[in-house]
């Protein structure tokens, strides 16, 4: 555990508190079974004025309620596990024993209790905290206590130890067979060794497990929570050059003056700047079916519809752009943070069509992107927003296409066709005005 990252540690650590919950409600329905078969049996023969059997029931549920309370309250400790293991055996023993006082039979009769068999339950119990410690003292303290109970039974009458050397004298006596107890230790021994094996594999299975859940946890920090899940889930190796043909639109949006803004400040309050401002777009964008393709210092790009073909992406495009330009309009009162540093003005570049999307690297460092003309154009968009002072430019290919899937404008739109640096030709686009 100590070689584990913390996370990996607390992680593991509240799985053992749930499984402990179990193993303490697992008891308590054990000892209430063991008082309700109690009480409902018959009394046959002739009992003791002192029945210690009751007494013991009690104090085997007193016990039951503490731990379970305590499981649930807080995190036990290691020693009170294993005192509850002790507590289980030596509780179990002594309603086997007391059954032999109350009913005034031979010792031997201990012997022939068909309750010898919850020791195995008790052993089972602990393979639920999935630590074989646990499990090897259960079993230990099970095969020793049975052992000193075989000691008093023999012991207790010196003069009539009862023992025999004849099966069938075994069977159909109180006659004590030492080999057949023998058995029983070397029984509950081998089953504490099994358990003991499986419970370590699956111990290491388990570290394993919650060590790739919680580093898949943090993976998913650095990708799209939805191309993450494709990553995880998929049934071949992500290798570089896999790709597939999608159609999208490709969002670009961008802090106007970022460079000369982040050239004056501390790296920490740059930092504190980009994530107050990301704080704000990514959600908007998420909110809207977008899946965050990457950051590029104050840059971000985006893609709708990549993941769903049925989803209607230039119409989303357009609205979440609305949604990010309408947001920051409240800036000013609600982020004073980037108000301060003045990032009141974003620009926005929105382009739509077939790209190709997979994975580009080599060997161990891969990255999953989109390539595609819709790529270029929009990064392209979004930077001539500079030269017409405007916020938010769409291809209109993408605003065609958002109108058939139903969109319906928010604000002020102006059509143009105009040259843009990097694209042949004059190119139709759409202008929104806020």
């Amino acid at each position: 555990m100590s070689m584990l990252p913390e996370r990996v540690q607390h992680a593991l650590r509240q799985r053992e508190r749930a499984n402990e919950v179990v193993v303490r409600i697992i008891q308590l329905a054990i000892v209430i079974m063991f008082s309700t078969l109690y009480s409902l049996a018959a009394k046959t023969g002739q009992a003791a004025d002192f029945q210690p059997v009751p007494y013991v029931l009690a104090a085997y549920i007193t016990l039951s309620l503490i731990g379970l309370l305590w499981s649930i309250k807080a995190e036990l400790p290691s020693w009170s596990v294993y005192c509850s293991i002790l507590f289980d055996f030596m509780l179990l023993y002594s309603l086997m024993i007391s059954f032999h006082f109350q009913y005034e039979q031979p010792a031997s009769f201990i012997l022939k209790a068909p309750t010898l068999l919850y020791v195995f339950i008790f052993v089972a119990l602990r393979a639920l905290r999935l630590e074989w410690k646990y499990v090897a003292a259960a079993g230990i303290t099970g095969a020793i206590g049975w052992a000193l109970v075989v000691v008093y039974v023999t012991t207790n009458e010196p003069e009539n130890t009862m023992i025999t050397r004849s099966y069938v004298q075994y069977l159909t006596s109180n006659s004590i067979l030492i080999g057949a107890e023998i058995d029983k230790v070397i029984s509950i021994l081998a089953v504490t060794g099994i358990l003991t094996l499986v419970v370590n594999g699956s111990s290491n299975l388990l570290v394993t497990a919650i060590t790739e859940q919680a580093a898949a946890k943090d993976f998913s920090r650095f990708f799209d929570k939805r191309v993450a899940h494709d990553i995880r889930s998929s049934q071949k190796v992500l290798e570089a050059g896999q790709g597939e043909r999608r159609n999208t639109a490709v969002i670009n949006i961008d802090i106007r003056g970022f460079s000369v803004m982040a050239a004056n400040r501390e790296p920490s309050q740059v930092m504190q700047l980009l994530s107050a401002y990301q704080g704000r777009v990514v959600p908007i964008l998420q909110a809207h079916g977008a899946i965050i393709d990457k950051f590029m210092g104050d840059g971000i790009m985006a893609t709708i519809g990549i993941d769903d073909d049925e989803l209607p992406f230039s119409r989303k495009s357009i609205e979440a752009a609305e949604a990010v330009l309408l947001d920051s309009k409240k800036w000013p009162d609600e982020e004073p943070l980037l108000t301060d540093a003045g990032v009141l003005n974003i620009g926005i570049g929105i382009a739509c069509g077939t790209v190709s999307f997979g994975a580009v690297g080599q060997g161990d460092r891969l990255e999953m992107t989109v390539i595609g003309s819709p790529v270029n154009t929009s990064a392209k968009l979004e930077k001539h927003n500079k030269v017409l002072e405007s916020d938010c430019i769409i291809s209109r290919k993408t605003w065609d296409n958002a109108i058939k899937e139903g969109y319906v404008a928010k604000l002020e739109s102006q059509f143009m066709e105009t040259v843009i640096d990097g694209i042949e030709g004059k190119k139709s686009i759409v202008v929104l005005k806020t």
